[in-house]
Formats: structure tokens, C-alpha cells, sequence
């Protein structure tokens, strides 16, 4: 059951007056990377942007299936005569009256050139291709060598203004298409992008805005949205993010005047600062979550349902040797690893053996988390019960990595580093669990472990630079693709940056995803599933629920597994 918490009705009043009873503080272990809608892929940015660009259409609260109209009047459907009977064509009728931030009112045509400057943009490792796919038909706007590949005269054909009408014609059904505009389809407004030197939105000049550095762009850390906050500050020194009340939100102002966004990576400040009444909810690690039982004025909400498969451990089977000091010599030489070291499935095959899997859910998470079996968690169509999987077996092991690239592994050992973001404490744990494991098989073999803060872990593994890192997935939107693309598809967010490429297993992928019957995109998955395990690019280990610390005064949240991060209008403080 989705955790809904509407805490006015379940929390006793606090004994102790209500600090800054008009300031929402959230304290995070990430940090913001960037303000503009169409680049950035962390949490910590979108939970800046979810509050404060608007979407078409919305996740009704805590629901995962059903949708409420924002800057669209109507939720497209083909009972509302707003699907075409074909399943390819959608018609958002957007409202009038909305405003965004500056005061201009929005304009379909700002939609328009939102969804195509959002696809357009396509940075490396950003979120592009989740509307790229459906839309263009294809993830990407360039190949493997970099050269633009982008039909785009079929592209802004297929995105167009009827009216007052957003029309998007999709060149093939695509089952999950609402679910991915309800969290992605981020509105701003044309006429004061290009005014701050964006896309002027025609077909002569896109290329130039195709990839950009991120600090290029105006909306790098400027934001002019629809939603129901504006933004006050971004600090970058600070790591803070200060929203204030949009009081003109056409849904009527939100209840608070400010918002707070904090990246604070250490758990003890995290604690003090919520215990001190200066934090309303703070990011708990499970294996901490007991430090905030019985702290007065503090609720633990836990057990809250995740669309999550987190911490996993990738393998980068092409790594960067530029500049590299995690593999060591470079060489199968006992000092280092050559860049092919995983692309090798007997070494990927015999690291998932060495993973104790039920010490993971045992001392980390007590036993509050699924076991992975795969990328899919059990709670979405798509997963299979039954699928293979890897258990913690160091005989097996053992005979996969005796055999790993010709035998010389065994024989001459290796070392490198394994890394996972600082104040990621779960990816931590995975880490040395890995460790433990391998380093048992051969004296030879040693890993390193280190910890490296957000912004430099993302950009390290873009750039191919950490032979094996531990990271997750949040579900961009409930669906079984949307785990299998990101964990198997060679343009996924995972296998992009791992170098990983199975074509066989990208055409399952893209055939399942337009199978319009469920029973048989279910019997697709299975055979996904099976293939994904014999390939091994990741070590799966558990899909976990969510925990925050919250002060008994806050009201109105509400979860959603689907939102990264917060969403602040229906809070209040009381």
C-alpha cells in the first residue's frame, strides 16, 4: 500500500512551540547540481525543480496510476476523445490564467518548446532520453562517435500547437507515456529563455544547444516556472537552495513562505539540527534509523514504499585510462587492472557469487527490504518471482574468476578502487561487502574502497572513471521499463556510463516497451530478466522502503515513490 501521511490526523500535537513556522527545512545528503528542468538526473536537483516548474499532469497524491490535470485542463484519455483510438496521438488542452513566476501567463506554445528543448538538449547522462524514446522514437540525439543523428524536422512535427491545444504524436504506442509526462513534462517560459540566450526554438540553430556544459546555460542557476515556489537563493558554497511562496500559483498559494533545501552529508548534523527543532525532515540511512526513535518532537515515518532498486554495484566493462589512479598499473600485473578488466562476464559473474546478499539485508537494512532478484521491484508488472538469481556462493565464485580472462586473473591478482558517494551509507555497506567477499577467494586479489562527494561521483562515472561504483534507481515513472532500460539498454543511464552494450537485449527492451497486452509484455520481461542475469552488468541487491526523521509539527505531507525528493505545497506547519 502506498504510505500516505497526512500527519494532522496521526500525530499528536508537539509539546514545544513550532520553530520558524513559515520555513519548510529539509536536510539532504546530496547536493544540488543544477536549477535548469532539462539537465540535471539527481534527486537533490529535482526536488528544487518539482516545486518549482509545473508539469501538463500530476500524480494524484500518493497514487501511482492515477493522474490530475496541472497546466493541462484535462487528463488525456481516449474517453475524453483526447487519445487517438490508435494510441499514438495526445492533446493536452492547456489552461488559461496560469502564470509563471514573472508574471507572464503560460501559453501552449511554451509547452511546446519545453517538451523540444527538453529532448533536444540531450546532455551525457541526463534525463532526455526518457522523452526522446517515446516521442522521437529514439533515446538519443547523437551516436556513439558524437555526430547528431536527430531527425528534427519529424521531431517538432510531432510536438505542434492546435489552438489552445499540445498536441504529441507519438510514432509508435507507448504504454507508459502519461506516467512519464505526470513527473517530466516541466513547463518554462519561451520568450524568457531566449531572451537570456537559450534555443530560439526554430530548426536553424538546436544543434548549437545540443550537449551543452551545463554552466553555459541562463537556467544553470536562474528559474522562471509555473509552480507553487520561486526561487530565492542558490548558495553553492552554502549547499543550500532557498524557495520562496509563488503567492500567483493558479492553484492558489501554497501554505508556507519558504522552503529550505540543505545538503548536509553528515548524519550526526543531520540528527542535532532535527532534534534542535532546525530541521522539519532530514534524509535517514536505514542502518541509522533507530538513532531517531524516541526523540522528542521527532516522528520516524519508515516502511514507506520505494519504487527502488538501491544500492546496486555497476561494472564499467570499457574503462577511462586517462588520468585514472582507480586502476591502479593499468595491468593484469597484481598492482592494478587493465580497462577490459569487466568486460569479461566470467569476472562479473564471479564478483555477483562473492555478494552476501542476505548480510546486506540483515545488518544494513534489519531486515526492512526486498531482495533484489533483479532491476525490478516485486510491486511492479514486469518482475518475476521465479527468475534466476545470484547467491552467495564463493565456490562458484571462485570457478568463474579461475577462468576470468584466460586464467591470468587468478594467477596474478589485481587491485583497484571501488567507490560510492559520501554519505551514501547503505552504497557503503555494499561496498564492503563486496569486498569482504572477493578478497576471501585469493591473498592476490584487493579491493580499495572510497568515498567521493555527489557532484564529483556523477561526474567520475560518466566519464568511465571507477572501475566498479555502487549506486541506485528511482523510478523515473511506475513501469517495468523504466528499470529494465536504465539497468540493460545500451543507452540507459547505467550501461551509457559503463561502456555495457548487449544488442540482443536492447531489442527485447525496445519490443516489450509497444507490446500492447499485458500478459505477453510480461512473458517479454521474463525472458529480459533471464537474459540480464547471464549477462551480469550489476549486482543487484535489494529493493528498499523508505524512512525520514520529521518534527511532529509538520502537516500536509504527503509520499510518493515516484517524486524525487519532497513536494512542499500541501505542507504546513503547525
Amino acid at each position: 500500500m502506498i504510505a500516505t501521511l497526512l500527519l494532522a490526523a496521526s500525530v499528536v500535537l508537539a509539546a514545544e512551540p513550532v520553530r520558524n513556522p513559515d520555513t519548510f527545512t529539509v536536510l539532504e545528503v546530496g547536493e544540488v547540481g543544477s536549477l535548469d528542468p532539462v539537465f540535471p538526473y539527481d534527486a537533490s536537483s529535482q526536488s528544487v525543480i518539482q516545486n518549482v516548474y509545473e508539469t501538463l499532469i500530476a500524480f494524484k497524491g500518493a497514487s501511482l496510476s492515477e493522474f490530475e490535470p496541472r497546466l493541462s485542463q484535462k487528463v488525456p484519455s481516449q474517453a475524453n476523445g483526447l487519445v487517438s483510438k490508435d494510441g499514438r496521438t495526445y492533446r493536452f488542452p492547456i489552461r488559461k490564467g496560469a502564470k509563471f513566476q514573472d508574471g507572464t501567463e503560460v501559453a501552449p506554445e511554451d509547452a511546446r518548446y519545453s517538451l523540444l528543448r527538453f529532448m533536444i538538449t540531450d546532455r551525457s547522462g541526463g534525463p532526455s532520453a526518457l522523452l526522446l524514446e517515446p516521442i522521437a522514437g529514439v533515446p538519443v540525439t547523437r551516436n556513439s562517435s558524437g555526430t547528431v543523428t536527430l531527425d528534427f524536422a519529424a521531431l517538432e512535427k510531432r510536438v505542434r500547437v492546435e489552438g489552445r491545444d499540445l498536441v504529441v504524436e507519438l510514432p509508435r504506442p507507448f504504454g507508459p507515456f502519461l506516467s512519464v509526462m505526470a513527473r517530466w513534462s516541466y513547463v518554462a517560459p519561451k520568450a524568457w529563455c531566449v531572451a537570456h540566450g537559450e534555443w530560439d526554438g526554430t530548426a536553424a540553430t538546436w544543434r548549437n544547444f545540443n550537449d551543452p556544459p551545463k554552466e553555459k546555460s541562463h537556467l544553470f542557476e536562474h528559474m522562471n516556472g509555473a509552480g507553487p515556489f520561486k526561487l530565492a537563493r542558490w548558495d553553492r558554497s552554502g549547499r543550500y537552495v532557498l524557495l520562496e511562496r509563488h503567492d500567483a500559483y493558479f492553484r492558489g498559494p501554497a501554505k508556507l513562505k519558504r522552503v529550505l533545501i540543505k545538503s548536509v552529508p553528515e548524519l550526526n548534523t543531520r540528527k542535532l539540527m532535527l532534534q534542535a527543532g532546525d530541521a522539519d525532515l532530514i534524509e535517514t540511512p536505514r542502518p541509522y534509523a533507530s538513532q531517531l526513535q524516541g526523540l522528542p518532537g521527532v516522528v520516524l515515518l519508515d516502511g514507506l514504499k520505494r519504487l527502488a532498486t538501491d544500492p546496486a554495484l555497476f561494472f564499467t566493462v570499457k574503462l577511462n585510462p586517462i588520468a585514472n589512479p582507480d586502476i591502479g598499473s593499468g595491468r593484469l600485473d597484481g598492482d592494478g587492472i587493465p580497462t577490459d578488466f569487466f568486460a569479461d562476464p566470467d569476472v562479473r559473474k564471479g564478483f555477483s557469487y562473492a555478494f552476501d546478499y542476505d548480510a546486506i539485508r540483515r545488518d544494513t537494512f534489519k531486515n526492512t527490504a526486498v531482495r533484489a532478484l533483479g532491476p525490478i521491484p516485486p510491486w511492479i508488472p514486469g518482475s518475476d518471482k521465479n527468475q534466476p538469481r545470484y547467491e552467495y556462493d564463493l565456490k562458484k565464485a571462485e570457478e568463474h574468476l579461475r577462468k576470468a580472462h584466460g586464467g591470468r586473473l587468478w594467477e596474478k591478482g589485481f587491485r583497484f578502487t571501488l567507490t560510492y558517494n559520501t554519505g551514501g551509507e547503505v552504497r557503503e555497506a555494499a561496498a564492503q561487502i563486496l569486498k569482504k567477499g572477493v578478497e576471501r577467494l585469493n591473498p592476490k586479489f584487493r579491493i580499495d574502497l572510497r568515498g567521493v562527494d555527489w557532484a564529483n561521483f556523477v561526474d567520475k562515472a560518466q566519464r568511465r572513471l571507477m572501475p566498479i561504483f555502487a549506486r541506485g534507481w528511482i523510478a523515473d515513472y511506475p513501469d517495468a521499463h523504466n528499470f529494465i532500460y536504465a539497468f540493460y539498454h545500451s543507452q540507459g543511464r547505467y550501461p551509457s556510463a559503463q561502456g555495457y552494450a548487449n544488442p540482443e537485449l536492447d531489442a527485447m527492451i525496445e519490443k516489450a516497451v509497444i507490446e500492447p497486452s499485458s500478459v505477453r509484455r510480461a512473458a517479454m520481461y521474463k525472458k529480459i530478466l533471464a537474459k540480464g542475469y547471464e549477462e551480469a552488468p550489476a549486482v543487484f541487491t535489494v529493493h528498499p522502503s523508505g524512512v525520514y526523521g520529521m518534527r511532529e509539527w509538520v502537516r500536509g505531507f504527503v509520499d510518493n515513490p515516484v517524486n524525487m525528493g519532497i513536494y512542499c505545497y500541501p505542507i504546513e506547519k503547525k
